[in-house]
C-alpha cells in the first residue's frame, strides 16, 4: 500500500516538471556547468572533485562530481541536466514522505494523528513537491546544490528514525552519518543537519537533551565529525562573495534579512510573484523597512523558543523553519543574493507540515479534499513557472518586468540579447546595467563586448579600460582589451595585454592562445607555436587551438605536424568548417590533391556560403585539370564574396589557360584593383595584357610586381621580354 502512495507522489511530480526539461542553462549554470572543465572527464575523481573556486560549484566536490556525471552521460545535453535535477527532488520527496510517516507513528504524536499517519504524510509531501517556490531548485539547474543538499539532509534525519526504530541500528545510523557528510560536502547550509538530529531526539526519542545524548553519543560524534569537512571546504567561501568584507555588514544584512523572512513565508502561503534573482536590493533605511517584518519575526522566534519547552512538536517544525534559513538569513553576509527563492527548499516543510496538519486539526479529515486541490493549483502553477525557464531571454525578462532596478538582470539580458545576435539591444541592455552599477567593472566589461560584436572597437576598449581602471586584475578584461587591440591593427599592444594576464594567472588557457594567435599575426611563427602548444597543454580539447596551431605550423611549412592538428581539431569538434578547410590547404599545399579536394568538399558540406574555402577548391580542381569545375566553384566564391581578390586572381588564372584572355584580363584587372600589392595578381595582369598586344601596360604591371617582390624573378624575366618586346616594336614602327 505505501509504494502505490510514493506512486502517486512520482507521477504528481512528473506531471508538474515534464515540461522543464527543455529548460535552457542560466546565469550560474556557466561558470558550474559550460565553462568547469573539471567536469570533463569522470575518471580521474580526482579533478571532479576540485571545481574552480569562483563558480557556484566552488567548495561543493559532490554538486560537481553530480555535474561530471550528467556530462560523462549525455555532454552538455541539457535535458540530462534537468532529468537528474528531477530524480533527486523525487527522491527528496520520498523520503519526506517516509520521514513525516514515521513522526507522525512515535509515541508523542500517534494518539492525535497515527491513523492518518500516511495519507498526511502523503498530503505534505505532495505540497512540498508541487509548490512553485522549489521550481528555483529543481528547474534552474545549478540550484541543484540546494535539492541535492536537501535530499542528504532528509536522509540524515531519515537514517536516525530509521536507526531508533531497529534493533539493528548500526547500519541505519552509518547512514545517517555518511548522508551527513555528503551533504556538507554539497553545500554548506548542511551545517545545522547535526543540530537538527539531536533536536528531532530530544522531542520524538529520548525526551531530554542528556538522554538523546547518552544514548547515542557515537552517532553525534560521528555527525559532528561531517563539521570538520565542512570548515575544510569553506575556506575559499569568500570567493563567492559570502562572509564579511564584500561591502555589507553583518548587522545591515541582518535587518535585510528581517524582510526577506517575511517575504518567504508570504511566498510559502501565495506564491507570486516568484523572481528568478532579486539582485543586492539593499534597503536605503534597513532599520526603519525592517521594522514591520521584525514586528512578525520576534514574536515567531519568542514563540518557537517557548513552544520548543511547552509543545516540543511544535517547536521542531518551528525549529526547522529558523535553523535551516539561519545560514544565510542571520548575520553572515551572502552579499550578491540577500533572497534566493531556492532557500526555502527545506524550510518549505515545515510550512506544509503546519498546513496539513492544522487543516486536519481543525477539520479532521475533510480537509483532505482541500489539500489536495490546493496542490493541483500549486503543481499548475509550478508548470507555468517552468516555461519562463525556457530561454535565458525568457527568464531574464521575467526577472525585469518584476525588478526593473536589478542591474544584474539587464546585465544578464544583455547576454542573453548578445548570444540571439540583437546587438543594438544587447548593447542597450549593458549601458543600462552601466547606470545602475557604475562602479562594476563587470558591467563596463560586458559592454565592451558588446561594442566589439557591434563593430564599435574604439568604443570597446575605452569600456575595457574602464573595467580595468575599476579592477586592475580583471584579467577576462584584459584579455578581451588585448583582442580588441589585436583587430585594431595594435599587435604590439595586444601582446603586451597578454603578457600582463599571463603575469596574473599564468596557466590562463585563453591568454595563451591569444597571445600566440597575436604572434602569429606579426610573423613570430615560433613564438606562436610555443603559446598554442601551452594553451593545448592546459586546455587540451580545445579544437580552436588545435586548428591555430596547425595554421601557424603549414605556415612554417611543417606540414605533417600541421595535418596531425587540423585532424585533431576536427577529432574534437566534427563540425569545424574551417578546420576542415586548413586541413585541405595543408594537404595542397603538400601536393596531395584528391585528400585536399575532399577537405574542402567536407568544409562546404559545413559552411555552405564560405568564398575562400569555394576559391581553395577551384585551386584545387584546377590543378588536377578540372578547369570547367573550378570556374564554377571561383564565380560561386564571386558570388559570395563579390570583393574577394584571390577568387578573381584565380578565375583569371582558369580563363587563360582555357585560352578566354579576354574575360581572364577582367578578372586581373578586377584582382589588382582589390589588392594592388599582389606581386602575383600584377604579374599574371601583365601577362594578359601582352597576350591582348597592350606592351606599355604591361610593362607596368611587371615593374610593379618586380617593386614589390623585389626577387620575383618570373616577373623580373617578364619584364625583361615585355621590354625587349616592347623596344622592338618602337623600332618597327
Amino acid at each position: 500500500m505505501i509504494w502505490l502512495w510514493a506512486g502517486g507522489l512520482v507521477v504528481a511530480a512528473l506531471a508538474a516538471y515534464a515540461n522543464s526539461f527543455s529548460g535552457a542553462f542560466v546565469l550560474d549554470d556557466t561558470d558550474g556547468i559550460l565553462n568547469n572543465r573539471t567536469i570533463r572527464h569522470l575518471w580521474p575523481f580526482w579533478p571532479a572533485l576540485s571545481p574552480p573556486v569562483h563558480s557556484g560549484a566552488g567548495g561543493r566536490p559532490l554538486l560537481n562530481l553530480s555535474f561530471a556525471i550528467n556530462y560523462a552521460l549525455g555532454g552538455l545535453t541539457v535535458q540530462g541536466y534537468h532529468a537528474f535535477n528531477l530524480a533527486v527532488h523525487i527522491l527528496a520527496g520520498l523520503i519526506l514522505f517516509g520521514l513525516v510517516r514515521r513522526t507522525l507513528l512515535r509515541p508523542v504524536l500517534q494518539p492525535r494523528f497515527g491513523k492518518n499517519a500516511t495519507l498526511l504524510a502523503f498530503a505534505v509531501a505532495l505540497l512540498w513537491l508541487l509548490h512553485p517556490l522549489q521550481t528555483a531548485s529543481v528547474t534552474y539547474v545549478s540550484q541543484r546544490a540546494e535539492s541535492l543538499m536537501g535530499l542528504w539532509y532528509l536522509l540524515t534525519l531519515y537514517g536516525f528514525v530509521r536507526g531508533v526504530e531497529s534493533p539493528a541500528p548500526r547500519r541505519w545510523f552509518m547512514l545517517a552519518i555518511t548522508a551527513c557528510l555528503s551533504g556538507m560536502a554539497t553545500k554548506e547550509v548542511m551545517i545545522s543537519a547535526p543540530l537538527i538530529v539531536l533536536l528531532y531526539d530530544r522531542t520524538f526519542v529520548a525526551g531530554t537533551f542528556g538522554e538523546a545524548w547518552r544514548r547515542h553519543r557515537r552517532l553525534y560524534l560521528g555527525l559532528g565529525s561531517s563539521w570538520v569537512l565542512l570548515g575544510c571546504l569553506m575556506i575559499n567561501l569568500g570567493q563567492r562573495g559570502v562572509g564579511f568584507g564584500h561591502g555589507i555588514s553583518g548587522w545591515t544584512y541582518a535587518l535585510t534579512e528581517c524582510r526577506v523572512i517575511g517575504q518567504y513565508l508570504a511566498l510559502s502561503v501565495w506564491p507570486h510573484p516568484l523572481v528568478f534573482d532579486y539582485g543586492i536590493g539593499e534597503a536605503k533605511h534597513p532599520a526603519v523597512e525592517a521594522i514591520p517584518f521584525a514586528l512578525l519575526l520576534i514574536p515567531l522566534l519568542g514563540a518557537t523558543v517557548i513552544a520548543l519547552r511547552r509543545r516540543p512538536a511544535l517547536g521542531f517544525v518551528a525549529a526547522w523553519f529558523f535553523m535551516i534559513l539561519a545560514p544565510t538569513s542571520s548575520v553572515v553576509p551572502v552579499a550578491g543574493q540577500p533572497m534566493a527563492e531556492n532557500r526555502m527548499y527545506l524550510p518549505l516543510a515545515a510550512v506544509a507540515v503546519l498546513i496539513v496538519l492544522g487543516a486536519h486539526s481543525l477539520a479532521g479529515r475533510r480537509s483532505g479534499a482541500a489539500v489536495f486541490v490546493i496542490a493541483a493549483a500549486l503543481g499548475l502553477l509550478s508548470a507555468r513557472r517552468n516555461t519562463d525557464y525556457r530561454s535565458p531571454l525568457s527568464i531574464w525578462s521575467d526577472t525585469l518586468a518584476k525588478r526593473p532596478q536589478n542591474e544584474r538582470a539587464h546585465d544578464s539580458l544583455g547576454n542573453a540579447l548578445l548570444d540571439a545576435g540583437r546587438i543594438k539591444e544587447a548593447v542597450q541592455a549593458y549601458t543600462r546595467a552601466v547606470e545602475l552599477a557604475p562602479d562594476d567593472p563587470r558591467e563596463y566589461y560586458n559592454l565592451g563586448n558588446a561594442l566589439v560584436a557591434d563593430g564599435r572597437r574604439t568604443d570597446a576598449i575605452a569600456r575595457y579600460e574602464q573595467a580595468l581602471k575599476l579592477n586592475p586584475d580583471y584579467v577576462e578584461a584584459r584579455n578581451n582589451l588585448g583582442a580588441a587591440l589585436a583587430d585594431s591593427g595594435r599587435l604590439d599592444a595586444a601582446a603586451a595585454q597578454y603578457d600582463l594576464v599571463l603575469n596574473f594567472q599564468p596557466d590562463n588557457a585563453d591568454a595563451h592562445y591569444n597571445l600566440g594567435k597575436t604572434y602569429q599575426q606579426m610573423g613570430r611563427l615560433a613564438e606562436a607555436v610555443a603559446q598554442y602548444q601551452e594553451a593545448l597543454r592546459l586546455n587540451p580539447d580545445s579544437a580552436g587551438t588545435q586548428n591555430n596551431l596547425g595554421s601557424a605550423l603549414a605556415q612554417m611549412g611543417r606540414l605533417p605536424e600541421a595535418i596531425g592538428h587540423f585532424q585533431a581539431a576536427v577529432g574534437l569538434d566534427p563540425r569545424f568548417a574551417e578546420a576542415y578547410r586548413n586541413w585541405g590547404n595543408a594537404l595542397l599545399q603538400a601536393g596531395r590533391l584528391p585528400g585536399a579536394i575532399a577537405r574542402y568538399e567536407s568544409a562546404l558540406g559545413l559552411k555552405p556560403g564560405d568564398p575562400v574555402t569555394h576559391t581553395n577548391l577551384g585551386i584545387a580542381l584546377l590543378q588536377t585539370g578540372r578547369a570547367p569545375e573550378a570556374v564554377d566553384h571561383f564565380q560561386r566564391a564571386l558570388q559570395l564574396g563579390p570583393d574577394y581578390a584571390p577568387a578573381h586572381y584565380w578565375l583569371g588564372n582558369a580563363l587563360a589557360q582555357s585560352g578566354r584572355m579576354p574575360q581572364a584580363l577582367e578578372q586581373f584587372q578586377a584582382a589588382v584593383r582589390l589588392a594592388p600589392n599582389d606581386a602575383e595578381a600584377q604579374n599574371n595582369l601583365g601577362m594578359a595584357l601582352v597576350q591582348t598586344g597592350r606592351l606599355p601596360e604591361a610593362v607596368a604591371h611587371f615593374e610593379e610586381a618586380v617593386r614589390l617582390r623585389p626577387d620575383y624573378a618570373t616577373a623580373a624575366g617578364n619584364l625583361a621580354d615585355a621590354r625587349a618586346a616592347l623596344a622592338a616594336q618602337n623600332r618597327r614602327d
